[in-house]
């Protein structure tokens, strides 16, 4: 079988548009607890018909529309987060609804915490009302990058019959353990931008708004009215409730562990405002769901969509992992011949996806395989039955002078690395588009940057080696305080000798106890449960061990070419420093009992 029957973009020549023209308008819609929601209406058509479409559903936190400054260039588009899905859908028969979530934009009401539990039950009156509007056939999907894509998850888990389709897009399945705390770490880089984000666009503070890529253009003038409201005053009442918004990293803070809740309410916690949570398997069964991500997609969104669709029991279900980054602004691969842009591929797959369960047509689509995946350095995509593909694990001893042999140590051994509270990983990373940042090219100033980690470098592979699924880590270590973080680096090292990213794993050390994680959040690697009453303090000095999983990805390594892992204990471009002001010391052990390992899942290519 190929590897599409139908590949993305030759769906979308033959899916040519039918509708040149579109209609818009915007209402109020009023909730269960009689908040009140704008909400933009995008038709097909220039005129009003009693046609009725399948409807798709964004619920978005940044802007349906942006109102235009008088005299605005006519060139500026007024919907800058969702021209994506507009120009994608609604040419194509479907309705568009856009929706101001609670405490947003032209909306009503406060955003009491990041992805608040109401906000779920928000989503169902929305999609219950939609429902029953004359455009709509009563079939709706949802769908939406990030924050709407974890939405779209929200308004599926509440079973609501006319949802029969979502396709949450580089979305997170464990808010905590994705988002706010990678292994257990704070991501303070993301809290802060995010922050100072919402602060921006929830009380329109249009000086802040232009450090955000999207949202650059000094012609636009903050959230759209409703077209009811001629004046703008209902607007401004509802920027003034918008004022008691929770505030990110107050709330964010207040999470250290899986388990803790907010000082005013407990059960206010990392799983309150996770999609796994809520995540029905009957409920869920109706619904078909394409779960897409790439393989810089953030601190953890990749393993999130990867347990998303394990969970899944709908065989209808799908997953895409591209070599993409947040949003799939740009192509990833460190060996792309060029960097074409990405959305058009990620919006035919989708088209395609919702023309089977929307539309009810005939696209082929389940005559593939449910999943595909590309692999970096082949430069090529794949597909297969079951996540992960069937792989061996072979695992790579670091050993002395900074080798790394594929045989275990036959004579005992340690390293001892100072943690260096200056190590970072730059600006162009994975991490720095999580809060709207401008990045084409990722970990380009990659290439000399472990020279202050603890490194260890294989020999030249004597074959290519397929890398794909999950890489795993496991380390007997000491060290001089009592907590630490790993930041642990796979890098590419070419016969030039340079030095090429491939992906990377963080972990907190007081998290290293075996433990039992959600149920339904599928293991993917060794497991840990986060929670408070499982965290043990190291004990300076005293040899221990530690396994931990690095994020997904799918990458080449060629013959001739060395597979290199790299320790740090910090990035300060990224992470809370743990801990603070005292940076430890590890011993790192490697003998016959004590092996100290990289653990890669080799698919199709058996390493002589």
């Amino acid at each position: 079988m190929n590897t599409w029957e139908v590949s993305p973009l030759s769906y979308l020549d033959k899916r040519q548009p039918e509708f040149p023209d579109q209609r818009l308008f915007s209402q109020y819609v009023t909730v269960r607890d009689d908040t009140r929601l704008a909400v933009d209406i995008h038709l097909p058509g220039s005129k009003k018909s009693s046609t009725a479409f399948p409807t798709i559903l964004i619920l978005t936190p940044y802007y349906r529309r942006f109102a235009l400054r008088p005299g605005a260039q006519t060139d500026i588009d007024d919907c800058p987060t969702i021209a994506f899905y507009r120009d994608m859908f609604v040419p194509r028969g479907y309705a568009l609804v856009v929706v101001d979530v609670r405490g947003s934009g032209a909306s009503f009401g406060a955003r009491d915490g990041f992805r608040s539990p109401i906000e779920r039950l928000d989503h169902h009156d929305v999609a219950d009302w939609v429902s029953r509007q004359w455009w709509c056939t009563g079939r709706i999907g949802a769908t939406g990058i990030s924050y709407p894509g974890a939405a779209s998850d929200f308004l599926a888990s509440t079973g609501h019959p006319a949802v029969k389709a979502v396709a949450p897009l580089f979305a997170v399945w464990d808010t905590w353990l994705n988002h706010l705390y990678p292994g257990g770490v704070l991501l303070n880089c993301v809290t802060k931008s995010y922050g100072d984000l919402a602060e921006a666009l929830d009380q329109d503070k249009r000086e802040l708004i232009p450090a955000y890529a999207y949202f650059n253009s000094p012609d636009l003038a903050g959230p759209a009215p409703v077209d009811d409201d001629e004046n703008g005053e209902l607007l401004l009442k509802a920027l003034y409730e918008h004022k008691a918004n929770f505030d990110m990293q107050d709330f964010a803070q207040q999470l250290r562990f899986r388990d803790d809740g907010l000082s005013d309410d407990p059960d206010y916690t990392g799983a309150a405002i996770s999609p796994y949570h809520y995540a029905n398997r009957e409920a869920d069964s109706n619904t078909a769901y394409y779960s897409v991500s790439g393989w810089m997609d953030g601190g953890g969104y990749s393993t999130g969509t990867i347990q998303r669709f394990l969970w899944l029991r709908n065989p209808e279900s799908r997953l895409l992992l591209g070599p993409w980054d947040h949003g799939a602004r740009a192509h990833v691969s460190p060996w792309r011949v060029n960097n074409d842009p990405q959305q058009p591929i990620l919006g035919a797959a989708v088209l395609r996806f919702f023309d089977k369960h929307l539309m009810q047509s005939d696209t082929s689509i389940n005559d593939e395989k449910p999943i595909h995946y590309f692999t970096m350095g082949e430069e090529k995509w794949k597909a297969v039955d079951t996540w992960p593909p069937p792989a061996e694990e072979y695992s790579f001893f670091p050993g002395p002078s900074g080798t790394l042999p594929q045989s275990p140590p036959s004579q005992p051994g340690q390293d001892t690395y100072q943690g260096d509270y200056a190590c970072g990983t730059g600006f162009h990373s994975r991490y720095d588009r999580l809060y709207l940042q401008s990045v084409e090219t990722y970990y380009d100033d990659w290439d000399g940057r472990e020279e202050n980690m603890l490194s260890y470098t294989g020999s030249p592979l004597k074959t290519d080696i397929e890398v794909t699924g999950h890489p795993w880590v496991n380390f007997h270590f000491s060290a001089s305080e009592k907590d630490c973080t790993f930041f642990v680096y796979l890098s590419d090292v070419t016969p030039s000798h340079k030095s090429i990213y491939v992906t990377e794993g963080v972990f907190r050390a007081i998290h290293r106890h075996p433990g039992q994680s959600p149920n339904n959040i599928p293991v993917t690697g060794p497991s840990h449960s986060f929670r408070r009453d499982d965290a043990i303090l190291l004990q300076p000095g005293e040899v221990t061990e530690v396994s931990f999983e690095l994020l997904p990805t799918s990458y080449l390594f060629r013959s001739g070419h060395c597979v290199r892992v790299s320790i740090s204990l910090a990035d300060t471009d990224h992470f809370t420093r743990i801990p603070d002001g005292r940076p430890p010391e590890i011993n790192l052990y490697y003998s016959p009992e004590r092996q100290s390992r990289l653990v890669l899942p080799v698919v199709g290519y058996p390493i002589n």
